[in-house]
């Protein structure tokens, strides 16, 4: 006895890998995460691998845990696949105090985010 097989979300061309609770600001993610929809992946990996942004290198650890997960799990071919869809989210955020003068204080938002990637095989080539 176990739970039941849930139905794939995705089509059997696509894979996808997700990231969650990435300190980062989901408006400063999405701008990362502009530079590669719609690339093919080896582009989108020079892309950010020359991302002068703090947060390129953990987007690029997940592009190619997604292209990982597309070649082993669902048998796709890794020179096709093309970066179909970036999601990024929120997800968390921590609040925090910082004491000003004359008594006052003031609010610190450290906002946390969610970020998918889906890779698609395309069909030329």
């Amino acid at each position: 006895m176990g739970k039941a097989a849930v139905a794939r979300r995705l089509s059997d061309a696509e894979a996808s890998a997700k990231l969650t609770k990435l300190r980062v600001s989901p408006q400063k993610l999405n701008i990362v995460a502009g530079l590669i929809r719609g690339m093919k992946v080896d582009l989108a990996l020079v892309q950010l691998e020359f991302c002068s942004k703090r947060i390129a290198k953990d987007v690029r650890d997940l592009l190619i845990s997604a292209i990982a997960n597309a070649e082993n799990n669902h048998g796709l071919d890794i020179d096709r696949l093309v970066v179909f869809e970036v999601k990024v989210g929120r997800a968390l955020v921590m609040k925090r105090f910082r004491a000003r003068a004359r008594g006052r204080g003031a609010r610190i938002i450290k906002p946390f985010s969610n970020l998918e990637i889906i890779l698609r095989e395309s069909e030329e080539e």
